[in-house]
């Protein structure tokens, strides 16, 4: 059976249970991530969806766009539900040739958290990522401390980190409380990838280390590498079940770890509901030892 729910922050004073199934909003704005999304309306019934759908997770970014889907979230949810948690990242920014830059001092989180909160009309986030971009020039600690600080301050609620290795999780649990990690992950990222304006692929050995200290473990890219590195083994568990090889994609992450909380992200409402069916498939001992 899969769990269907999952404790974030559970050693804190304010932990928060969420549905695990959650929604990854980059893919809602236009072409290489940048401007706004092909079909609005359509972006934004999406959202609303997630609502409806029993969503209570999104992830998000001022980056997005530039700060798009913040946008669209504000405007298609806002006031929100008391259940809902908004996941936002700080450490990077785009240019307006559409490169991707990191932006890890102390006063560029700041100001980037104080986007983030405008935008999205909150006056504290509830999760903020502090994500390490490959160029970043900044110390960890140093990036750290400052993030640290904006919540000491009351700016965010919990705080977590993303796209780290083990050594760099285990410095940031060193300084402070850590609630979440996002990285990427899925049935084809399961070892070492580099991947271009990305980064290092680690997902698998952060994963233990998440497992290990009861830390939900939020995957990114879990589609977008698995859908394009065709795997026989996929195609013939989603023929069993009668399902997509993008389902059983999903599936495989539910059943792989009680800490894992999928986010997957589409700007099509057909394919949003699909994913979403995925939580219903039950994937068998034997399914999930020949998938490995």
């Amino acid at each position: 059976m899969i769990t269907k729910e999952i404790i974030i922050a559970g050693r804190s004073k304010n932990p928060l249970k969420v549905n695990r199934f959650g929604y990854g909003t980059m893919r809602l704005t236009g072409p290489a991530i940048w401007g706004e999304p092909k079909n609005r309306p359509e972006a934004l019934q999406i959202l609303k969806q997630c609502i409806s759908g029993g969503i209570q997770f999104l992830d998000t970014a001022d980056y997005y766009g530039d700060d798009i889907t913040n946008r669209l979230i504000a405007e298609a949810l806002y006031p929100y539900p008391a259940n809902l948690v908004i996941c936002t990242k700080l450490g990077g920014a785009r240019k307006p040739d559409k490169s991707w830059i990191s932006i890890s001092r102390p006063e560029q989180l700041r100001s980037s958290l104080e986007r983030n909160l405008r935008t999205l009309k909150l006056d504290r986030m509830t999760l903020v990522h502090f994500r390490v971009f490959a160029n970043n020039d900044v110390p960890l600690k140093e990036s750290m401390d400052a993030m640290f600080q904006l919540q000491k301050e009351g700016k965010l609620l919990h705080l977590g980190v993303s796209n780290v290795s083990t050594d760099e999780l285990d410095t940031a649990m060193s300084m402070g409380p850590i609630a979440t990690v996002e990285n990427m992950y899925g049935h084809a990222l399961r070892t070492s990838t580099s991947i271009p304006h990305v980064g290092e692929n680690r997902g698998g050995e952060v994963l233990a280390t998440c497992e290990k200290n009861g830390i939900p473990f939020i995957p990114y890219f879990s589609l977008v590498q698995s859908m394009a590195k065709k795997d026989d083994r996929i195609a013939t568990i989603a023929k069993k079940y009668n399902a997509t090889e993008a389902q059983i994609n999903l599936a495989w992450l539910l059943h792989r770890s009680p800490w894992i909380l999928p986010i997957p992200g589409t700007s099509s409402l057909k394919h949003f509901e699909e994913n979403v069916q995925s939580t219903e498939i039950q994937l068998s001992k034997e399914d999930m030892d020949f998938l490995e």
